[in-house]
């Protein structure tokens, strides 16, 4: 159980990280390897909607998807898209990266390496993490067009799927702490955050939902 205090401010950040891009059509769709097999499936689904006729999983894993995705990120992705009827041939794996910068940096070695001329990408990732993937692509591969997309769900819904309520605060706290060091360190462009999601992060922080914070020192 929770405040009312304490989900209205997970609220308040699960709102911020959405970015709220139309879809429209895109060279290639990149599905950022996660705990989360949801990307996966809506990967696929703006697939078949034509928003892009190739996609790009990439990832390797982490400390969160070392025993549920064995295979890699990645893989496992792919075999999920191949359930849901992608052909093998529009699909290209990445499996080495570990981070956001990775993905998207490895993700266009691999397309360069292919051949295969990109103006725009459509980067899904969870739905709590397209304001992070955004900053980042802006920042390693600003000569593209970024259209951010992700499951469209509610965080009520989100957490009912993941059956985790704590691992979806601590995934949110950081995610915003990162929008927040991270351009200092050139790993992604500097965003403006309104003071309420400040107040927001630094509230979920003091309720102990740290287990996902950086270390800053």
């Amino acid at each position: 159980m929770i405040s009312v205090q304490t989900w209205s401010d997970a609220q308040r950040l699960w709102d911020f990280q959405q970015m709220n891009h139309e879809p429209r059509p895109c060279s290639v769709g990149i599905g950022l390897g996660s705990h989360d097999l949801g990307v996966a499936d809506a990967t696929v689904n703006l697939y078949q909607r034509g928003m892009f006729p190739l996609i790009v999983f990439t990832g390797a894993t982490s400390r969160t998807t070392r025993d549920r995705m064995p295979k890699g990120e990645a893989e496992h992705y792919r075999e999920r898209a191949l359930e849901l009827g992608v052909p093998a041939s529009a699909i290209l794996v990445e499996p080495e990266a570990r981070n956001t910068g990775e993905n998207i940096n490895f993700a266009r070695e691999l397309l360069t390496g292919r051949g295969i001329d990109v103006s725009s990408v459509m980067l899904v990732s969870k739905p709590y993490e397209e304001r992070r993937a955004y900053a980042t692509a802006r920042k390693v591969w600003p000569e593209v067009e970024i259209v951010s997309a992700s499951a469209p769900m509610t965080l009520a819904e989100y957490v009912d799927s993941l059956k985790d309520l704590r691992l979806v605060l601590d995934m949110l706290v950081g995610a915003q702490q990162r929008l927040l060091i991270y351009p200092e360190q050139g790993f992604m462009i500097r965003q403006d955050v309104p003071d309420s999601v400040a107040a927001a992060y630094e509230h979920l922080c003091s309720e102990g939902f740290t287990s996902r914070l950086m270390p800053t020192e």
